[in-house]
């Protein structure tokens, strides 16, 4: 077993433990098997199985204005990442520091995150849980620290993920 498996695995038992899945199988006949289907107006994400069901997670998205839509990969995989934060969101808060180390209770990445192609935006755990469900990002998608590490562990890089209405 490599080090980052180990790594990952040890994190996914540590943040199971005690903790509620808010992750459930769910009817699903949208996307090819083993993408990722991203409703934003749901505030949900499907990992297709490809049996007529999917993983569904609950997750926040883009705020209003700050959302996108289409067609992205998975390009990297990341274990507790450090952050910087975009451009935007730095004249937003220009208080922020310039890097926000992996594992922080400040970095908003959470346990793990799966950048996108063609952008600054990932999937990613977070350090503000009670934003699941809402629209709170700056187009990123959030999910619960024990949600994330489980779609870390399910997906590869070059994974299709579809951001829908």
């Amino acid at each position: 077993m490599s080090r980052r498996v180990s790594i990952v695995v040890g994190l996914a038992a540590t943040l199971v433990a005690g903790a509620a899945m808010a992750r459930e199988v769910v009817p699903f006949s949208e996307g090819a098997a083993g993408s990722v289907v991203i409703s934003v107006s749901q505030r949900k994400l499907y990992l297709v199985n490809g049996d007529g069901t999917a993983i569904r997670y609950p997750v926040a998205v883009g705020k209003p204005g700050k959302q996108w839509f289409g067609t992205a990969t998975i390009d990297g995989k990341y274990v507790a990442p450090a952050w910087s934060p975009p451009w935007e969101v730095k004249r937003d808060n220009p208080r922020l520091p310039d890097v926000i180390a992996g594992g922080s209770p400040h970095n908003p990445m959470g346990a793990a995150a799966m950048t996108l192609a063609g952008g600054q935006y990932a999937i990613h755990g977070t350090n503000r849980p009670s934003s699941i469900g809402t629209w709170a990002s700056y187009g990123c998608i959030r999910m619960y620290n024990q949600d994330v590490v489980d779609l870390y562990q399910r997906v590869d890089v070059g994974t299709p993920v579809y951001m829908t209405h």
